[in-house]
C-alpha cells in the first residue's frame, strides 16, 4: 500500500494495481511521488517498472556537539538538481535531512553504491551561500566555491511545502535574494525587529520633523 504525495499533502493509501490504473488514466504522472508504509519513497514510474522504494533515511542524532553545531532548524527535503562544480555532493536518492546549524547548512541522506545503500552528508558554510530563490516549495541556492573561476554552484532543493522552503531561506543570515527574484520569506515583514541603524535613522527623522514644526508654530 502506498500514499501519494501531491502538493505537500498525502492521499490514500492505494494498492499497486490502483496506482497503475490511475497512471494509465493519466490521473497520476510517472514523476509523482509515493510513500510506502515504512516511509520509503519512489515515483509512480519506478513502481510501474518494479523498482524497490528508497528506504527512509534515519539521520544520526549523535553527530556534532559543542557551540559550532547548535541546530537552528531541521527540515525534510530532496535534492532536485546540482549545477556547476565545487562541493562533492553524493547522488542522494529520496528524502534528505536539511539541517541549519550555527555556521553550516548540512544536507544528509542515502545513496546507492553498487548494490548497497550508504549514508553521507555535505556541509555548506552559511557565509558561502551567496543567493537563494524561492519557487513555491522549491529553493535554489547559489554557493561560492574554493575556485572563484568556477563561479557559483547551484543546488536545487525540493522542500515539499512552501512553508518549509520559506523557513529554510529565513535561517540563512548571509544570503541575498537571487537578482530579479522575489524577497526571501519573512525578511523585513510583519513584526520583525528593525536593525539598530534603521531605528537611529527613524528616530532622527522624527526629531527633525518635530523640531521644524515647533519652529514654525513659534513663528506664528
Amino acid at each position: 500500500m502506498y500514499h501519494v504525495v501531491l502538493e505537500g499533502r498525502t492521499l490514500g493509501p492505494y494498492d499497486r494495481r490502483t496506482i497503475v490504473g490511475m497512471r494509465i488514466k493519466k490521473t497520476l504522472s510517472s514523476q509523482d511521488v509515493l510513500v510506502d508504509a515504512d516511509g520509503g519513497r519512489l515515483t509512480v514510474g519506478e513502481l510501474v517498472r518494479g523498482q524497490p522504494p528508497v528506504p527512509a533515511f534515519q539521520p544520526s542524532r549523535g553527530e556534532g556537539t559543542g557551540s559550532y553545531s547548535i541546530i537552528q532548524s531541521t527540515l525534510s527535503g530532496s535534492i532536485v538538481e546540482v549545477e556547476g562544480k565545487g562541493y562533492e555532493i553524493p547522488k542522494f536518492q529520496g528524502e534528505v535531512e536539511v539541517r541549519v546549524q550555527t555556521k553550516v547548512l548540512r544536507v544528509a541522506g542515502r545513496f546507492r553504491e553498487g548494490k548497497s545503500w550508504k549514508e553521507d552528508r555535505v556541509k555548506f558554510p552559511l557565509d558561502d551561500i551567496a543567493h537563494a530563490r524561492l519557487r513555491g516549495s522549491v529553493v535554489d541556492l547559489w554557493v561560492r566555491t574554493a575556485d572563484a573561476k568556477q563561479g557559483l554552484q547551484r543546488v536545487t532543493l525540493e522542500m515539499f511545502t512552501p512553508e518549509a522552503a520559506g523557513e529554510l531561506t529565513e535561517k540563512l543570515p548571509y544570503t541575498a535574494p537571487w537578482p530579479g527574484s522575489e524577497p526571501l520569506a519573512a525578511r523585513g515583514q510583519g513584526g520583525g525587529a528593525l536593525h539598530p541603524m534603521l531605528w537611529t535613522a527613524v528616530v532622527g527623522t522624527v526629531l527633525l520633523v518635530g523640531g521644524v514644526l515647533v519652529w514654525v508654530l513659534t513663528q506664528h
